[in-house]
């Protein structure tokens, strides 16, 4: 039995230890916005946090991530609104729309690392996740179109 926190509750699940923790979130737990890309960590579809750092579920083992806190796009904000949820809205990135919930939470930790990120530190961060319909230059603007929000809205020191 492995247990840990899954979008702020607390979730356990029989699966053998080295069942991906793709396949726990999405077939036994039933959050399906976390998608199957390439099975082997290499495409980003899969993306979602452990302890708030981005990572590939598809081939994360179940048992590694026992007592983490695992957020999927589910989490990121129940009702879309988070930042970069509504900049990828206004941006038009989705064609397909297949790739898209790996790219936001791998841009969700790029904008923890980076708040005012350059467009090499986009490309250096985002280069993992592909996107098979090539909206990268939507998927930048929308990066960069969040990191304006989210600092508009930051608490001013005074």
């Amino acid at each position: 039995m492995t247990s840990f926190s899954l979008n702020g509750k607390a979730v356990e699940t029989k699966s053998a230890a080295d069942t991906p923790l793709l396949w726990v979130i999405r077939d036994e737990l039933g959050f399906t916005g976390t998608k199957f890309g390439c099975g082997i960590g290499m495409c980003g579809a899969c993306t979602v946090h452990l302890d708030g750092r981005a990572i590939r579920s598809c081939i994360t083992p179940v048992a590694s991530i026992a007592g983490g806190l695992v957020t999927t796009i589910e989490g990121l904000d129940a009702d879309g609104a988070h930042p970069l949820q509504r900049a990828w809205i206004q941006s038009q990135v989705p064609q397909c729309g297949y790739c898209q919930s790996g790219q936001i939470m791998q841009a969700a930790t790029l904008l923890q690392d980076f708040p005012d990120p350059s467009d090499e530190e986009i490309t250096a961060v985002m280069t993992g996740n592909l996107c098979r319909c090539m909206t990268y230059v939507r998927i930048r603007k929308a990066i960069k179109m969040a990191a304006r929000d989210m600092r508009s809205t930051e608490p001013k020191h005074e």
